[in-house]
């Protein structure tokens, strides 16, 4: 029984390797167009990954959630989540972004032409997922609130940008999206959100007093209502939303 928590934290592992599988078998497609120019896309079943990285998220919710219910916490199992989360939440994310940038890039003028130097910096998302995992592991103080912002919420915003890419009818939001410099700026705040210090509150809970989770609940409210207005374009703005109310209350959680 004590394993069955360490089974969801499994699960999640397999969900991010499958997001990975589904990243790699849908590369960017590169054809001829009636004038000779070059058609350059990337398959729309990216969006799949997206879908396995959210799959994860509820599990590594779950996984906590089964073992406080069934008192199996263990040190074993703290290791787990935080391998899983590297994979599911870092290297999967990081691997979307890559993809995003060879799109960016090859549809520059001499795209096709240029250095994957220009793909490095998504490496920058799984080392410093991998950074603040190894570094909540080893520091007792982070129970009730976080040092730097939690990897999942990360790896989840960058799990929107396909299904934003995707299912926006703006010509604006599709360029952005593809625009290097904006990924290379994504890429460095998201890192730096990881790898920071900064007071973060956990998404956890603990009674069910209007006091204590008042802040949850605005944050709540206020997902409810960026997923009706805005869509598939609503994580963004409930991850700013996180942080925002997270530093407002900085005494709170340190």
């Amino acid at each position: 029984m004590k394993q069955i928590p360490n089974l969801f934290t499994l699960l999640n592992l397999v969900f991010g390797f499958l997001a990975i599988i589904v990243i790699l078998q849908n590369g960017i497609v590169i054809a001829s167009g009636p004038s000779g120019e070059y058609l350059i896309d990337m398959p729309e079943k990216i969006w799949m990954a997206s879908l396995f990285i959210a799959i994860a998220a509820v599990v590594d919710f779950l996984d906590g959630f089964v073992a406080r219910l069934m008192g199996a916490t263990s040190e074993l199992g703290k290791q787990l989540d935080s391998l899983a989360d590297v994979v599911s939440f870092g290297v999967a994310p990081g691997l979307i972004l890559y993809q995003f940038l060879r799109l960016a890039v090859a549809r520059e003028e001499t795209g096709l032409d240029a250095s994957t130097m220009w793909l490095i910096p998504s490496v920058l998302i799984p080392c410093a997922a991998a950074y603040r995992l190894g570094r909540f592991n080893i520091d007792p103080s982070q129970s009730h609130g976080f040092k730097g912002v939690p990897v999942p919420a990360t790896g989840l915003v960058v799990a929107s940008l396909p299904l934003i890419y995707w299912n926006t009818d703006s010509t604006v939001i599709s360029n952005l999206l593809l625009n290097k410099w904006l990924l290379y700026v994504i890429i460095l705040v998201l890192s730096y959100l990881m790898v920071s210090t900064l007071p973060i509150m956990a998404l956890k809970f603990k009674d069910f007093t209007l006091k204590n989770n008042l802040p949850k609940l605005i944050i709540l409210l206020i997902a409810i209502l960026s997923v009706i207005v805005l869509k598939w374009a609503a994580m963004p703005v409930i991850f700013l939303s996180y942080i925002i109310v997270s530093l407002a209350l900085k005494n709170r959680i340190e």
